[in-house]
């Protein structure tokens, strides 16, 4: 009985990694054993998810099997996907972000020229966070693409247009260009 619940959470591991339905030779190929005796495995599963009243089940998909989830449980799943996330924006992603918002169109070459850093995870991230978008390509060698803000961006900062973003006073300017000059000489650049 050890073995045959080995089995089955092999089986379960399987279908759960995969995300789609999974031939049900590949399976047993997987498992070790016969697809005869694959298909008695299954049959054990789904009657174990039908009767247990689980979220999830295994169906047949013709000659494959596939984990989803029952219908009975799309209301609480709607649900879910109404409750907004909630993005966290780090120092780098805001560093960024403000780049690209104040230098827009703007490549990721041209942010990693101001940051001093590679710029893709916090590139990535906006774009995920529909903050930041692609604009297009750069009539240049390579032709790298060039970034922007979105009007999600917009929403979110409460401003109708760029136009609207704080615009910073040369003194200001000069100091961050001091602090920056001091950390570059303190870390040995």
């Amino acid at each position: 009985m050890e073995d045959r619940n080995k089995l089955k959470a092999a089986a379960e591991a399987i279908l759960f990694t995969m995300g789609d339905a999974v031939e049900a030779d590949r399976m047993a190929a997987a498992l070790e054993i016969t697809t005869a005796e694959l298909q008695e495995l299954m049959a054990e599963l789904m009657d174990t998810y039908q009767s247990e009243d689980r979220g999830i089940q295994i169906m047949p998909v013709g000659d494959k099997y596939q984990m989803c989830t029952k219908v009975s449980q799309y209301d609480t799943l709607i649900k879910l996907c109404h409750v907004p996330q909630k993005h966290v924006l780090t120092d780098v992603l805001l560093e960024t972000l403000s780049i690209i918002a104040y230098k827009q169109p703007v490549t990721k070459s041209d942010i990693e020229a101001i940051r001093g850093v590679s710029c893709d995870f916090a590139v990535n991230k906006l774009i995920d966070y529909h903050l930041v978008c692609e604009l297009g390509r750069l009539d240049a060698p390579g032709r790298p693409i060039l970034f922007g803000t979105t009007d999600d961006f917009l929403r979110c900062f409460g401003v109708t247009s760029l136009d609207e973003l704080p615009t910073i006073q040369s003194e200001m300017m000069e100091e961050f260009r001091e602090e920056a000059e001091k950390e570059t000489t303190n870390i040995g650049i």
